[in-house]
């Protein structure tokens, strides 16, 4: 498992990738050529993936993200050490937190 920030990349076998992920959008490079797991609101900077790869994302600010790096990759950041990753599939979770009424996306 690996964390950068207030993301979180959990291995997942490839056989228990569910079949719906192949049916999710895939998510487009950003102008530098990487993908884009989170982006600061505040500061601009991204959490993001270089390498070739995939990023699957379900609807809505809770939906789950499956990102493919068939050779593996790298998570890089403006502010964080970059972790490299082996080849396979992860589950991209986003941290939360607990506001009086209300659960939201951590802003960066």
């Amino acid at each position: 498992m690996y964390r950068q920030g207030d993301v979180l990349l959990a291995p997942v076998a490839e056989e228990a990738v569910p079949r719906s992920v192949a049916t999710l959008p895939q998510q487009p490079r950003d102008g530098r050529g990487r993908l884009v797991l989170a982006l600061g609101e505040v500061t601009g900077h991204a959490h993001a993936v270089v390498g070739p790869g995939e990023l699957r994302r379900e609807a809505g600010p809770f939906g789950a993200a499956w990102l493919h790096l068939p050779d593996g990759g790298r998570v890089v950041h403006e502010e964080h050490a970059a972790i490299a990753l082996p080849k396979g599939w992860y589950r991209v979770v986003r941290q939360r937190e607990y506001v009086p009424g209300a659960v939201r996306v951590v802003a960066d």
